[in-house]
Formats: C-alpha cells, structure tokens, sequence
C-alpha cells in the first residue's frame, strides 16, 4: 500500500508520516520524503534571488516517481509525504490511500514565522509560499482524500479505519 501525505509547510505532514509508521507497526514500512527529490539549488528557479524551493520545477519528479515504484518492489507499506505529492497526475495514480491536512493561512504564517530552519524569512516570501501552496499543493478536485484539520490532535483511531478501508 503507499499512503501519500500532503498539506502546507508546517501543516504537520512529518509528524502523521510518523504517526501513520507508528500505526502500521514500523515493520515492512520506508518513507518517502518529497523534499529528498529536490534538484540542485543551482537548477531551482529564483524568486527575488531566493531560491524557490515551493514550486513544481524543484522537485526531480521523475525520480521521486522511480523510487516510489521501486520501494513498492521491496516494501508492504509506503508512506510518501510532501508539499508537491498531489501535484503530478502519474504521482496520484500510484497511491493507494491519500491523506491531506490543511490548515489557514494565519496558523501557517504563526508556524512560519517560528521555524528557525531557514533563518529570518522575509514577509514577502512567506506570502509567496503560500501562494505557491494554493497554486501547486492542494489536493485535486477528483483525488479522494481523508482530511485533516492539522490544529487539531489527530486520532489514530481515524487514520487506522480510514488504512483499513477497502476502497473497491
């Protein structure tokens, strides 16, 4: 099974991929983490001579599309997690299940701005990001999806009805 999991920069995607290993027993489980598929900085367009790691053209998507298919090979579980994974439509045709959290453009601003990770941030790019976000990462309109409110605890219970699901 591969679970995609997608949602805006500090949505929360990293802490459900945990959860979700957790969930299906750390065994037989890789994960995928998109921002592992990033091409070099010096190929990653600019925005106001800062890189823009929040567009389409960053991600190497046909390698991160191989390394799916190859962890498949090897594993029972896949978790894949990232701002871009609803993106591509050859991406959304591998997953078995979809998970989207969301959350507003206030609660990201307030993550945002306490995330030391990229130093101090100018305002502009963290308007940017979430334009990006409403642009490139949200779900498809025709993707089924169990949605989350990433300010919100997020029940385990849920998650393991919503895996065990058949969705034929």
């Amino acid at each position: 099974m591969i679970v995609a999991i997608g949602g805006v920069s500090r949505s929360g995607k990293t802490r459900l991929t945990k959860l979700v290993k957790e969930i299906l027993g750390d065994i037989d489980v890789f994960t995928i983490c998109q921002d592992d598929y990033v091409f070099n900085i010096s190929d990653i367009p600019k925005i106001r001579e800062l890189t823009d790691w929040e567009c389409p053209a960053s991600i190497d998507f046909n390698t991160f599309i191989k390394a799916i298919q190859e962890a498949k090979k090897n594993y029972t579980h896949v978790i894949v997690e990232g701002f871009l994974v609803f993106q591509d439509s050859v991406l959304n045709k591998l997953y078995d299940k979809s998970i989207f959290i969301e959350i507003n453009q206030e609660i990201f601003t307030s993550r945002r701005l306490r995330d030391t990770r990229w130093e101090n941030e100018p305002n502009w790019y963290i308007d940017y990001v979430w334009e990006s976000y409403l642009n490139h990462g949200r779900l498809p309109n025709d993707h089924n999806a169990l949605m989350l409110d990433g300010t919100q605890i997020i029940s385990e219970e849920q998650i393991l009805a919503y895996l065990n699901q058949d969705d034929s």
